[in-house]
């Protein structure tokens, strides 16, 4: 009752739910979720500790590779303690700033992110296809000015939605059925006109999104185009190689979120259980598991890990 008349009285807080109907089990719950974002930390943490130490690594597949590591740790850590102090504490009040800038904050990660995985297509069509030229063609310099203008792109593209957020009428209702803020929830609990910020979420990741992903089908058809002319079996092991990491990343990023996308925009039934889990899926597992694909797969960054997780 309290955190319903909180909703009355102060205008400017909403309520997370957590997992409604599960609330009995939030402390359980919670174990995985905490799990999970601790393996995120440090796993991210190692990558960038590792290739920041080790000059051998400091090259454009790994400056990727870091910026990549940077967007996991800040997606995860937009959700995570407000969601385990919901689980542990039962916290669940959250202010309308705090809340905007959550969804600011996941939005503008996603963006970044989704570009930063097109950049390393365009990497792995250079060193497949135009080796020798590698080099002169992929420099740390250039990897830095495309991370910066990856993320004014996504910054430009968001900074309307908080904004307009901002300015929607709440009447009574203030309880948002997640663990986190997302800009739709917030909108449909709004007693005012959500038409702009309903086409303005479903354009602008389609939009943007969208252009990353043709730009990747672009560079892997090129790059199947090239490895079918060559002879050579083991030449093909090797390209095979050189990009399952990346298209495994790429799986695991896009999979949740364009069905999450199409799911709660063109289906407003889905049940809260549903929606978490897909949140749960896009925000934790990716995080978790992307610095384990990258040092499994790619060698010289797993020999430096070891160098400092295998000391005696």
């Amino acid at each position: 009752m309290a955190a319903l008349n909180l909703t009355h009285s102060d205008p400017s807080t909403f309520i997370l739910m957590g997992i409604p109907g599960m609330e009995d089990a939030h402390v359980w719950i919670s174990i995985p979720f905490a799990t999970s974002y601790i393996s995120s930390l440090l796993g991210n943490f190692m990558v960038l500790f590792v290739v920041g130490k080790e000059e051998t690594l400091h090259k454009p597949m790994y400056l990727l590779i870091c910026m990549l590591a940077l967007t996991d740790i800040t997606k995860s850590s937009t959700i995570m303690p407000k969601a385990l102090c919901i689980f542990w504490f039962n916290l669940k009040a959250i202010t309308m700033g705090g809340c905007l800038t959550q969804i600011f904050f996941l939005h503008t990660v996603g963006f970044v992110q989704s570009a930063v995985l097109m950049i390393m297509a365009f990497d792995r069509y250079v060193a497949i296809c135009n080796p020798l030229r590698y080099a002169t063609i992929l420099t740390n310099e250039r990897i830095a000015v495309l991370g910066l203008a990856v993320l004014v792109r996504a910054l430009l593209f968001m900074v309307p939605l908080p904004l307009t957020l901002s300015r929607l009428p709440f009447c009574d209702n203030y309880i948002i059925p997640q663990t986190q803020c997302e800009q739709l929830l917030v909108a449909m609990i709004s007693c005012g006109d959500i038409t702009f910020n309903r086409t303005y979420s479903l354009v602008m990741p389609f939009l943007l999104m969208g252009s990353d992903l043709m730009l990747i089908a672009l560079s892997y058809g090129l790059i199947i185009r090239a490895v079918l002319r060559i002879s050579s079996k083991r030449a093909h092991q090797k390209a095979l190689n050189t990009c399952t990491a990346h298209i495994f990343v790429m799986l695991m990023f896009y999979t949740p979120v364009l069905f999450s996308i199409l799911t709660i925009r063109l289906n407003g039934d889905i049940t809260p259980h549903g929606r978490i889990i897909l949140s749960v899926l896009y925000q934790l597992v990716p995080p978790m598991l992307n610095p384990i694909i990258y040092g499994v797969k790619t060698q010289e960054l797993r020999e430096k890990v070891g160098k400092y997780t295998c000391r005696r």
